[in-house]
C-alpha cells in the first residue's frame, strides 16, 4: 500500500514538473520567435528548457502517467 501511494505522489510530482517546464518552454519559445535578434544564451536556455521537457515527457511515458487518472 505504502509503495502504491509513494508512485502516485511521484506520479503527481512529474506532472507538476511536465507542466511548469511546458509553460517555461512556451514563454522562451515566443521571446525566441517574436525577437528581432534573440541573444545567444536565450537560445541556449530555450534547447535545454526543451531538452527537459522532452525528457520528462519521455519519462512520463516510460512510467504510464496520463494526466486523466489525476
Amino acid at each position: 500500500m505504502k509503495r502504491r501511494k509513494k508512485q502516485r505522489e511521484t506520479d503527481r510530482e512529474l506532472l507538476d514538473s511536465i507542466f511548469q517546464i511546458e509553460a517555461e518552454w512556451k514563454k522562451l519559445r515566443h521571446i525566441v520567435d517574436n525577437g528581432i535578434d534573440p541573444m545567444m544564451e536565450t537560445r541556449q536556455k530555450l534547447l535545454l528548457v526543451e531538452a527537459k521537457y522532452m525528457f520528462l515527457i519521455r519519462e512520463a511515458k516510460h512510467r504510464k502517467v496520463s494526466l486523466l487518472r489525476y
